[in-house]
């Protein structure tokens, strides 16, 4: 078991035959070899500014990630082996080198984190009011400030730019100090993506626009904003001992990015560095230059579905098969051409990345869903055939759209009697079967977590709580625990205080403006509801880190809030944020600190980036909310929107705020129309234990590759958007997580992570030009003339529904 006491100088106990170039050895031990940092000037094999944590020993391990093949990459014979454990993750595609004599903090650092964050948050708060929600990848962010910061350290004088050089000082080495290199680099993208990571506070703002009328005072709502964002970030830092530092804590969606970082400045001279960085730039150019075709000149690829070629006109092909258009149907079999939704950055989860053993229980669950909707709705089951197949909207029993305002009091308190006059609201059969598989996933969720990680999370509290970290028994080396030691020797930690100061401060703030912004909500129901994001945030970021898996607590925190504050929807809005958003915020916290260890960052300059991003994005974030809805109200409270505008996540929002915050009692209470959702957790509850039970019996059957959080919550998978990728992304989960990381270990290793990150970069850029060019960011929607890829109606051809 290897340990060391952190932040002080670390001792580290490995095996022997272990060698790092700025530690010495303690002869007097023989198996066993206790390392001790220690600073040294005997410059390593040549590199004089490099220290390379790994093995000399040729028989060991020679070489970084991207040398061609490794002693460490080969099985017992003679062949590559796939990656399949956590070291596997860390050592195997992870480089372990260092440079601690780089600038971070330069003009090129400052005007391009701050740039790109503007340009992330505007382009983020746009893609939130599209059909399909779509999120601005860090691929796409990292690939423009690499291209930016190359610009930049070409056209700035500094004393090492030969075409305009400089004196050798602190102001032009700030300027400009030499080649733009992979900690500006890290710090640009961590401060970018925080500001594209998108505030739920702004569904509030926007509810309150479209639904009651409401416009909140502009400082009460940034304010509200900065408290929001922050709190989660102050819990994640706190917790940073036993969500970060484990080795176990992988978080596998970041291995495009890191590696991509280790494409763009490391190795060089390398002659497969090099090959890797032409295959990266190749994929990237061709995929910006086919994204047009189905995101505008042929929409028909989005969702081509033979299904729907031969029966336009059935009502039932359209449910089963359709899929190109928002809330048009299921999807099923349908033949999905665009990246913008087959990619990590659309509807889609990671199919090049995400672990086989996720994917397989997503798909699992996704033919549940499949199966459970058509049968509601079959079935007539909840009034299922008065109301539209799929949407997130609240309904009358004939079928037209709920008034909510008609069962309200000016204060948007529940009025008894006019609730008896006006009567209850009914959700679609669709969405209601999505509300409980997300309660079943809750439940399965909390005994997932305790019956497969729940030792491991327990000895890495205590050790984290001891000041000391932890790791796998027999484990040849242990990246995590080299990273820590780097980066703690070299760099100075980020205090434990700053983190709690950061959430004291943003729990006086969120204190004040619930208050001052009338949100309704009491200051006790406040804490509790920080308090639920305290206790659920180790579980959520665990199973996120371990397995690229994120349960959902949101609807869970709506029933906590209405428990506590019945018939006030404003209150359960402003409850859900803080209980919801601040594991969402300290989730966000947790991968980008592993972000920064993975790249040698200093812990300071992470903590510095993350704060300020999510600053900047959140006040540009209300700044587009209030342009876009000034110019698409009517689009946005529709049924189905238009391709390009939809409202269908606020809606949602809304709706949910209606049925649990002033009306949970009537619809969900046992004896309730919904009364099946808060008893779902209960069931949820028991979901895993089964398959843990099999497992114990025949531990060779793979029962523990069953994710029972995943497969119960993808039950409501298909409830809303474009839904014609699902079958491509399981096709290409097949090809890429099981073939080729099976049969090709070397080209999976090589280049399956920077073929993920090459589409979706790509594909973020188009998106983006798209966007203001034709699509209506930039105030203006230029439709490209109908035809036979493009036709009139949904884009597959499908009857239209609504």
């Amino acid at each position: 078991m290897a340990s060391g006491a952190l932040p002080s100088l670390p001792v580290l106990t490995f095996r022997k035959n272990l060698t790092v170039n700025d530690m010495a050895k303690d002869p007097s031990k023989d198996e066993e070899t206790s390392i001790k940092a220690v600073p040294t000037e005997e410059p390593y094999s040549g590199n004089d500014e490099k220290i390379n944590l790994g093995y000399v020993d040729s028989e060991t391990f020679v070489g970084d990630v991207y040398e061609d093949l490794r002693a460490i990459d080969l099985g017992d014979d003679g062949k590559e082996r796939p990656i399949v454990t956590a070291n596997d993750w860390s050592l195997r595609l992870i480089s372990l080198e260092d440079d601690p004599t780089l600038p971070v903090w330069t003009l090129r650092l400052w005007f391009l984190s701050i740039g790109l964050s503007c340009f992330g948050a505007v382009l983020s708060e746009i893609f939130a009011f599209r059909p399909q929600t779509v999120y601005v990848s860090q691929l796409f962010l990292q690939t423009a400030a690499f291209i930016l910061g190359k610009i930049m350290e070409e056209l700035l004088p500094g004393p090492l730019n030969p075409r305009f050089p400089t004196q050798n000082n602190a102001f032009w080495r700030f300027i400009n100090p030499g080649r733009f290199n992979i900690k500006e680099h890290v710090g640009i993208v961590i401060m970018s993506a925080a500001a594209t990571h998108g505030a739920l506070a702004i569904n509030i703002f926007a509810a309150d626009d479209l639904f009651y009328n409401v416009t909140m005072n502009p400082a009460i709502a940034i304010f509200t904003l900065l408290g929001s964002q922050l709190l989660g970030y102050g819990l994640g830092g706190m917790m940073r001992g036993f969500l970060v530092y484990p080795t176990s804590m992988v978080f596998p969606n970041l291995i495009p990015t890191i590696q991509m970082f280790d494409v763009l400045h490391r190795g060089h001279d390398n002659q497969l560095q090099k090959k890797r960085v032409k295959f990266f730039w190749t994929l990237f150019i061709i995929i910006f230059f086919w994204q047009w075709i189905p995101e505008y000149f042929a929409p028909l690829l989005t969702g081509l579905s033979v299904f729907c070629l031969a029966r336009k006109n059935s009502a039932w092909v359209t449910r089963i098969f359709g899929g190109a258009a928002g809330n048009e149907g299921l999807g099923l079999f349908s033949l999905c051409f665009d990246w913008n939704y087959l990619g990590s950055g659309g509807s889609a989860y990671g199919a090049l990345f995400q672990p086989i053993q996720t994917q397989l229980s997503l798909y699992t669950g996704v033919l549940i869903c499949i199966i459970s909707f058509c049968a509601v709705y079959a079935n007539n089951v909840w009034n299922a055939k008065n109301f539209p197949f799929l949407s997130q909207l609240l309904f009358f029993e004939n079928g037209t759209e709920y008034d909510q305002t008609l069962i309200l009091n000016d204060d948007f308190t529940l009025n008894e009697d006019k609730l008896a006059v006006v009567g209850l609201p009914w959700y679609t059969a669709t969405q209601t079967v999505s509300k409980i598989g997300a309660s079943l996933s809750f439940g399965a969720t909390i005994t997932h977590i305790i019956v497969w990680h729940g030792k491991e999370l327990w000895e890495a509290l205590l050790a984290a709580r001891a000041g000391t970290v932890e790791d796998d028994e027999g484990a040849l080396l242990s990246a995590s625990l080299l990273e820590m030691l780097i980066v703690h020797q070299v760099y100075k930690e980020v205090p434990f205080w700053w983190y709690t100061a950061m959430f004291v401060a943003s729990m006086a703030i969120s204190i004040a403006t619930n208050y001052t912004g009338e949100s309704e909500l009491p200051w006790w129901a406040f804490f509790i509801s920080v308090g639920f994001a305290a206790f659920f945030l180790p579980i959520i970021s665990a199973l996120y880190a371990i397995l690229c898996f994120v349960p959902g607590t949101e609807d869970v925190a709506r029933m906590l809030g209405a428990a506590l504050v019945p018939g006030r929807p404003r209150a359960n809005m402003y409850f859900t944020l803080y209980a919801y958003n601040s594991t969402e915020q300290g989730r966000s916290m947790t991968r980008d600190l592993k972000m920064g260890q993975y790249t040698k960052l200093p812990p300071r300059v992470t903590f510095t980036m993350q704060c300020l991003g999510a600053v900047i994005g959140a006040l540009l974030n209300y700044l587009i909310m209030k342009i876009v809805i000034a110019s698409n109200r009517e689009i946005l409270l529709s049924v189905q929107g238009t391709n390009v505008w939809s409202g269908a996540a606020i809606q949602s929002f809304n709706s949910d705020a209606i049925s649990w915050g002033a009306l949970a009692k009537q619809l969900y209470s046992p004896s309730g129309r919904y009364g099946i959702v808060p008893i779902s957790i209960l069931i949820g509850l028991a979901v895993p234990i089964p398959f843990w039970l099999l497992h114990r019996k025949w531990p060779k059957a793979r029962f523990d590759s069953i994710i029972t959080p995943m497969i119960t919550v993808e039950i409501g998978y298909l409830a809303g958007g474009i839904n014609s990728s699902v079958f491509n992304t399981f096709l290409l989960c097949i090809f890429s997580q099981f073939f080729i990381r099976k049969y090709h270990p070397r080209w999976f290793r090589k280049y399956n992570f920077l073929l993920s990150a090459a589409l979706d970069g790509g594909t973020e850029v188009m998106v983006f030009v798209y966007s203001f060019a034709v699509g209506g960011a930039g105030g203006r929607v230029v439709d490209f003339p109908n035809w036979a890829l493009n036709p009139v109606g949904n884009p597959d051809y499908c009857k239209r529904l609504t």
